[in-house]
């Protein structure tokens, strides 16, 4: 059956990799004229649209599953609210009328500022934040549209992986960090992720929702620790961020998730138990460690639907 992906990127690129390596077809849509030709070399087969603008996108007859993932850029000028929910909208009203499944990519930010308390999937979502509201507003546009019963909806933990360290460069060159030193964060291996995709899109009974992460929440200052120490970097310091920024309303969330039904349900087997085998791993494999930190230093400026680290 083929399948049909809205923001085939850093998650989406590798969930289409597995459905690839199990023969199935895959079509992805792109503004990026350079990003499509990247797609067909990759043998994926592109679709020219922007999801911010064209209000009907021309998509391919007999897709029986949709993944929107689609990221949030902030330096492309458009509101997230816009981005998050008109598109899905426009990719709700551009699809045909026959889809199995719809795998929306949320975040476990629609939480809001839970302080050290756990979650579950069946809790109160009160988010603070523009991002978690954008995520939760699209939530109940799925939920309400006419793939209701077909929906699946993941809510990621901090999504990390090669090329996606965070605070890796300022590490390294010994500065501070501008987030408080307590606080949990809940973390997902981006390889895992896209197993748990490809799971929720065979096994689970839509409509569904799951809290995705590895299931081991970390307080922030022993996660740079342990970061720290692989990269042979001095220990952390960490300094409070300015009040209001992004950074500070970043770590006003102090929840742990507990991914309990994704656990029994989907029963994935992670590749990264925690962050620890997730972070040795991708040291290992990095060969020029030092430059690929300094490309990592700004990977928080495009981010996927869910959080990277804070």
């Amino acid at each position: 059956m083929a399948k049909l992906i809205f923001g085939c990127g850093y998650l989406g690129i590798r969930v289409a990799k597995l459905w690839q390596a199990a023969g199935e077809s895959i079509y992805a849509v792109t503004r990026s004229a350079d990003r499509a030709r990247q797609l067909a070399a990759a043998g994926i087969e592109p679709i020219l649209g922007d999801l911010t603008r064209d209000s009907q996108l021309r998509l391919p007859q007999g897709v029986r599953t949709v993944l929107f993932a689609v990221g949030y850029d902030r330096n492309a000028g458009q509101p997230i609210h816009e981005v998050f929910v008109g598109g899905l909208a426009r990719a709700i009203d551009s699809m045909p009328a026959v889809v199995d499944r719809f795998l929306y990519v949320s975040s476990t930010g629609v939480y809001g500022n839970v302080i050290g308390q756990e979650v579950n999937e069946d809790d109160p979502t009160q988010p603070t934040r523009e991002g978690g509201r954008a995520c939760l507003a699209a939530e109940r546009l799925l939920s309400a549209s006419r793939f209701a019963n077909q929906a699946v909806i993941l809510r990621l933990a901090g999504l990390y992986g090669p090329g996606r360290i965070p605070r890796a460069a300022d590490l390294i060159a010994e500065r501070p960090i501008n987030a408080p030193a307590q606080g949990w964060l809940n973390l997902i291996h981006v390889d895992d992720a896209a197993r748990i995709v490809q799971l929720a899109e065979r096994l689970a009974s839509p409509p569904r929702n799951y809290v995705v992460s590895d299931g081991a929440p970390v307080i922030r200052a022993e996660y740079y620790a342990e970061l720290a120490r692989l990269l042979k970097a001095p220990p952390p310091q960490f300094v409070e961020p300015d009040f209001g920024s992004h950074s500070a309303l970043r770590a006003t969330s102090d929840k742990r998730v507990n991914p309990r039904r994704m656990f029994e349900e989907l029963r994935p087997t992670l590749r990264y138990a925690s962050y620890k085998e997730g972070l040795a791993a991708i040291v290992a494999e990095t060969h020029d460690l030092r430059l690929s930190c300094a490309r990592e230093a700004d990977s928080e400026n495009v981010t996927q639907a869910q959080k990277a680290v804070p």
